[in-house]
């Protein structure tokens, strides 16, 4: 799938939108999204972890959906898309460092987006995969708080 014309514009637009939703004051991500692409860096942090001493497994979630949704979004630029399913394998723990998600839309039709994720840690090993589907919603993007 060859990426669309670069946006820079929306994409700085969507990046603003994402860094100003109240949830994001938790996990502190950076986001940076391209034609097609998207990466996210959150640190890691020790009010991450489950007893085991590792991070939970949300904090996979959370970076590895981001960035590929965010790589979906990145071709839509009138309305939110919604993620409808996401499959995640767990390949290892993380205890320290900078998590990275690398996101490339992988499929898109009409209403349908299919983006691929890999989570990196700070030694670039793989830690975690994911692959979702993304639909577009009546939500405009010009409705959103930071979409400015």
């Amino acid at each position: 799938m060859s990426p669309e014309p670069a946006d820079t514009e929306h994409y700085r637009k969507l990046e603003r939108a994402y860094a100003n939703a109240p949830i994001n004051e938790y996990f502190e991500p950076r986001l940076t999204i391209g034609p097609g692409t998207a990466e996210l860096a959150i640190p890691v942090q020790r009010k991450f972890f489950h007893a085991g001493g590792a991070i939970h497994g949300s904090i996979y979630f959370k970076a590895l959906d981001d960035a590929a949704f965010f790589a979906a979004q990145s071709v839509v630029d009138d309305v939110f898309v919604l993620t409808v399913s996401f499959n995640l394998y767990f390949l290892r723990p993380v205890v320290s460092g900078t998590l990275t998600a690398k996101a490339r839309l992988n499929y898109r039709s009409r209403r349908l987006f299919v983006a691929d994720a890999v989570l990196l840690d700070e030694q670039q090993r793989e830690v975690a995969r994911g692959s979702g589907t993304f639909l577009r919603s009546q939500i405009r993007l010009d409705k959103l708080v930071g979409y400015e």
